[in-house]
């Protein structure tokens, strides 16, 4: 199970983490990955991040101001989203899979969500 948390209203150019931690299964063998969505939407890639946080990728729409880590011996990764902007706006979401893919269909295990709205 992965619960998502974080989340909040923030006015544009602020600062949010979203944290997502794993219970009842360890995760650490997993690659993690954060996505959003809004009304109408589909799901859009955001970043992950390798089991061993080798490796990070990021959508172009939020690299420089996005950064994704994890802390396996707590099991939670995490999303540091500076220089926030209206259009990030979107519900949240940490998903768990074998590999590292930007195809939200791919992976079994998701969070429940949480939502950010930036003000402008």
């Amino acid at each position: 199970q992965l619960q998502a948390s974080g989340g909040g209203l923030v006015q544009a150019g602020g600062s949010l983490r979203l944290s997502c931690a794993a219970s009842g299964r360890t995760f650490s063998s997993y690659a993690m990955t954060w996505f959003r969505q809004t009304p109408g939407k589909e799901r859009e890639f955001v970043a992950a991040i390798s089991w061993s946080a080798s490796n990070t990728y990021y959508a172009d729409s939020v690299k420089g101001r996005f950064t994704i880590s994890r802390d396996n011996a707590k099991n939670t990764v995490y999303l540091q989203m500076n220089s926030l902007r209206p259009e990030d706006t979107a519900v949240y979401y940490c998903a768990a899979g074998t590999v590292v893919t930007t195809t939200f269909t791919a992976y079994a295990y998701w969070g429940q969500g949480t939502l950010v709205t930036v003000s402008s």
